[in-house]
């Protein structure tokens, strides 16, 4: 057994590691999230109108 904690991290010989797709699930999660700040910027914007015309 190694004392380098790097040795067991590093991919073969002749390999490389390339990520080039995001995390499943980060597009629902971006989406969910935009969504609920759209609604929620809604509802205040609602609630300042309607305490506004009272």
């Amino acid at each position: 057994m190694s004392d380098d904690p790097t040795a067991e991290a590093t991919p073969a010989p002749g390999r490389t590691y390339v990520e080039n797709k995001p995390p499943r699930g980060v597009y629902v999660r971006v989406f969910i999230y935009v969504v609920a700040t759209h609604a929620l910027l809604a509802f205040m914007s609602l609630i300042f109108i309607i305490a506004k015309n009272r």
